[in-house]
């Protein structure tokens, strides 16, 4: 989620680097995928999962699209924090960009789970629980016991989950990040990394890790479950590590780029290949050969989308306009609101008796201009909000700028 330069000139030292070039490309992934996020829980609504707040009619069809989005959308957005997280450690010394990663995240992940987050528990409650009265008579109930464990304090931040697994990754991952961009690490462990992987195929040798994890991991057991974007959270240390490491390498980024439609190939007759076999035999229990099999090949597929993502990124997207430049410093204020709203404005919605397309298009257009005008009129032009929501304070010559 931070900024990005386009090339990693092989370090001698570990001193911070000195004007690096913005890499827009992945500014402009950065800026999709939070939007497919969007996309993604406008439609949870209307899939057969169980979610906060659903519609009366449940569709096979939203579930399978949910799936597609499920399989790659939140292992991408890792990548990319991964990536973000290599050029953020070329501007800043480890210590200063560990306390702007704590601000960028650890603030709106707090505030949110004592405000607005609470108001999606109370929707969930009054939708499913049979709680009767407001918001307000709610809030005193919201700090009763943990969400997940029969009460209702959302310690995770529910879709926030996101800033606090990305705050300990980033805490566990920094020694190993400073190493590998310090002299002991350039010398052998990068560029081995990036002669092996950027061989042939070797690239796709990346998934085995996640292939077999997914395979062994309960998905009953904490370390196993999925609740957390559809996969187990391990596995997202993985694709973090990835995101540093291959923008390190030009060489691999090349691969991945050459490789793009080939990789897209792979991944599109993987998924249909699977969603023919699970919707033939229904979902595959843990611990039977079917599950051993399939769930190993949907890391592939995952993986295989990510680096077709990826290298279509780099081809067609190395460059900058308005439209990215004002949503990239958006896109994180963005992520933080969307759900609040897309259940508040969905929950009076689905009650309604227009078609459920209808319904779809009325939650994600209305909750769309309600957060780009909270971010516009609010958050993006007060300094205050702006450090609650993960930004940069600015001054306020630069406010009247923007403004």
């Amino acid at each position: 989620m931070l900024g990005s330069r386009t090339q990693q000139l092989v370090r001698s030292s570990p001193e911070p680097l000195t004007n690096p070039q913005r890499r827009y490309d992945l500014d402009w992934l950065r800026v999709l995928v939070i939007f497919i996020v969007f996309i993604f829980h406008c439609g949870r609504f209307f899939d057969t999962d169980g979610w906060h707040v659903k519609n009366p009619l449940h569709h096979q069809s939203v579930t399978i699209w949910n799936v597609f989005l499920i399989c790659w959308m939140m292992p991408l957005i890792f990548v990319i924090s991964g990536a973000s997280t290599f050029y953020a450690l070329g501007w800043s010394r480890p210590g200063k960009f560990l306390k702007d990663r704590a601000l960028r995240l650890l603030i709106p992940l707090v505030v949110g789970m004592l405000t607005h987050v609470a108001f999606q528990v109370y929707l969930e409650r009054v939708s499913f629980s049979g709680f009767k009265g407001s918001f307000f008579d709610f809030y005193p109930q919201y700090f009763k016991g943990w969400y997940f464990f029969g009460g209702n304090f959302a310690w995770m931040g529910l879709h926030l989950w996101y800033l606090e697994a990305l705050f300990v990754l980033t805490l566990i991952c920094l020694p190993l990040f400073v190493w590998a961009q310090g002299r002991s690490g350039v010398t052998w462990f990068a560029k081995s990394f990036g002669r092996l992987f950027s061989f042939g195929g070797a690239i796709y040798l990346l998934a085995a890790p996640q292939m077999i994890l997914i395979a062994v991991l309960d998905p009953r057991t904490f370390w196993g479950q999925r609740g957390f974007g559809g996969w187990p959270l391990i596995i997202y240390a993985f694709y973090f590590v990835y995101g540093f490491e291959l923008v390190a390498r030009p060489e691999i980024e090349e691969r991945i780029e050459k490789l793009r439609w080939a990789s897209l190939i792979g991944a599109t007759v993987l998924f249909l290949s699977l969603l023919a076999v699970w919707r033939l035999g229904g979902d595959p229990k843990y611990g039977t050969l079917r599950y051993g099999v399939l769930l190993p090949l949907f890391a592939l597929c995952s993986w295989c989308f990510i680096l077709a993502i990826l290298g279509a990124g780099r081809k067609w997207l190395g460059f900058s306009n308005g439209f990215v430049r004002y949503s990239n410093e958006a896109v994180l204020p963005f992520y933080v609101l969307h759900q609040t709203i897309i259940l508040g404005i969905g929950y009076l919605i689905v009650q309604s008796r227009i078609p459920d397309l209808v319904k779809f298009g009325s939650i994600a257009a209305s909750s769309f201009l309600l957060i780009t005008t909270i971010y516009e009129f609010g958050i993006r032009r007060n300094n205050i909000l702006r450090l609650l929501f993960g930004m940069k304070m600015v001054k306020p010559s630069n406010k009247a700028a923007s403004g």
